[in-house]
């Protein structure tokens, strides 16, 4: 239904945010996953008909949405990564607004407008303005909007910025239903974000697909090479220079560390099962370096790794 081919999107000053991207989606939830700054927000843009390609198509049913992106926008519900919001209107309001916008008809957009606000938990709160909301429960407004039109496309940035634990499930079910006849476009840089709900990955880094597949075809990337070891604290750098880390956790008896080696890195290190938070962190180190040489302004991977 969706078909992104040869995305590039470069902005002024020579920057290259998207490079040569080919995305082709039908119903179901395709996860795209990344760092922060690899390019996803721009490359949903251009799928959301938001900004132009500088070069590639983008073909909705057939049908240029480059040229005529009326076609995509009257199925598409959009959550950007930076949602806007009148802040005093309530988010009954704000929704009837956005509605009128869509050409939904006043009665129609009554109870739709009711059974979402039920549905991402603010009915208590809508004679409230909006200016007084938090920044949670303003994402969940911009939630609500995705699917005011009952829309055939989702697209999705950084959807559970700001949500509680409850609130972030809630949401990946949603979107986990709703993905069963639509076409369905997750962005994050949370690796669980994406790892309960999407039978379908894409990880994007340095503006590049660097892998498309199911969670086990990227896990059996990294299977045998994930380990744990329990290593004195100031041996801690040493083993982050040497191996990529993706967590450790402090104990009595020393750091316990999760790395990725292809042989066993200490004596006494035990195998462990890999997770797709590992097979992440390999795809991206592949494309980064080890010392984020590719992309000097960004950590290395070793560094974002998840510290407890």
């Amino acid at each position: 239904m969706l078909r992104l081919s040869g995305i590039t999107k470069v902005y002024k000053g020579g920057r290259r945010a998207v490079d040569d991207v080919t995305l082709h989606m039908g119903p179901g939830m395709l996860g795209l996953l990344g760092p922060n700054g690899a390019g996803k927000s721009s490359l949903m843009r251009v799928a959301a008909t938001v900004t132009r390609p500088t070069e590639g198509e983008v073909l909705f049913q057939g049908e240029d949405v480059v040229a005529r992106p009326d076609v995509l926008r009257r199925a598409l519900g959009y959550l950007p990564q930076d949602f806007g919001v009148y802040p005093n209107l309530t988010s009954r309001e704000f929704l009837g607004y956005l509605a009128a916008a869509k050409g939904i008809s006043a009665r129609s957009a009554r109870a739709r407008i009711d059974a979402l606000l039920e549905l991402v938990n603010l009915t208590e709160a809508v004679k409230r303005p909006l200016g007084t909301y938090s920044g949670g429960m303003l994402r969940r407004v911009g939630i609500a909007q995705v699917l005011l039109g009952d829309p055939q496309v989702v697209i999705v940035d950084e959807p559970t910025a700001g949500l509680d634990p409850e609130e972030r499930v809630r949401f990946r079910n949603l979107l986990s239903e709703l993905a069963s006849d639509k076409v369905v476009l997750l962005s994050t840089h949370i690796v669980s974000d994406v790892e309960s709900v999407a039978s379908d990955i894409a990880v994007v880094a340095n503006g590049r697909l660097q892998r498309r597949g199911t969670p086990e075809a990227l896990l059996g990337e990294v299977d045998g090479q994930v380990w744990e070891a329990l290593v004195d604290p100031a041996a801690v750098p040493r083993v982050q220079e040497r191996y990529l880390v993706s967590r450790m956790v402090r104990t009595a008896q020393g750091v316990k560390v999760r790395l990725l080696s292809p042989e066993q890195p200490y004596e006494g290190a035990v195998r462990l099962t890999p997770d797709l938070e590992d097979a992440y962190l390999h795809v991206i180190n592949g494309a980064y370096g080890p010392n984020g040489s590719a992309a000097p302004e960004r950590q290395p991977a070793s560094a974002r790794a998840r510290a407890v």
